[in-house]
């Protein structure tokens, strides 16, 4: 029997072992049942906002706001009652390039000086399965305007690190950044400004 048979043996041994314990599993899981009532406020170490616009016609690209606050109410037995706001402080904003980012501050974008934060408040929730379309009102640049977030529940349970209820959710939506008043370098920077929201709530 040579060498490598006699070191890949215990290996073999250990096969159906393996096999019956399976993969760690994760302590979030895509079950209502493990949504508690309650309120929950946004974990901002594990949320972010993403937004993509066209450039020039030539391509995308993208940023991230990061530190997002605000609170979840829900009650897992009346989903569309359930009621989200969040603000979102815009100098909390990482893209490729540290100039783009201090011109993403300026007033031909964000302002940032004068409207620190943006904020959506909701106002619907229509509730299907693991979806839901959310609507609401964003505030930006001063202005508010109705959007519809779609969502997604992404997974629940106890974050091991915490050891907080937590309960994460994925939304999208596509905003024409002209109808809050920023316009500028419209059509070249593309109008359509799409959003991706990948967020954390916890009790």
């Amino acid at each position: 029997m040579n060498k490598s048979l006699l070191l890949a043996l215990p290996l073999l041994a250990a096969a159906p072992i393996l096999a019956q314990s399976g993969a760690p599993q994760l302590p979030g899981v895509v079950d209502p049942s493990r949504v508690a009532a309650g309120t929950y406020a946004v974990d901002n170490h594990h949320a972010q906002i993403r937004w993509t616009v066209n450039h020039f016609g030539f391509n995308d690209y993208f940023g991230i706001f990061g530190q997002p606050t605000g609170s979840l109410k829900i009650d897992p037995a009346k989903p569309n009652d359930a009621q989200v706001n969040i603000t979102i402080p815009v100098a909390e904003l990482a893209t490729s390039r540290g100039d783009l980012t201090k011109h993403m501050m300026t007033a031909d974008f964000l302002d940032a000086a004068k409207y620190p934060t943006a904020t959506f408040v909701s106002t619907k929730v229509e509730a299907k399965g693991n979806k839901a379309k959310i609507t609401g009102n964003l505030t930006l640049l001063g202005v508010t305007k109705p959007v519809m977030l779609d969502a997604e529940f992404t997974g629940a349970g106890a974050n091991p690190m915490s050891k907080k209820a937590t309960i994460g959710f994925h939304g999208s939506t596509t905003l024409k950044r002209s109808d809050w008043g920023m316009a500028k370098y419209v059509p070249l920077v593309g109008d359509d400004v799409k959003i991706d929201i990948s967020i954390a709530f916890e009790k």
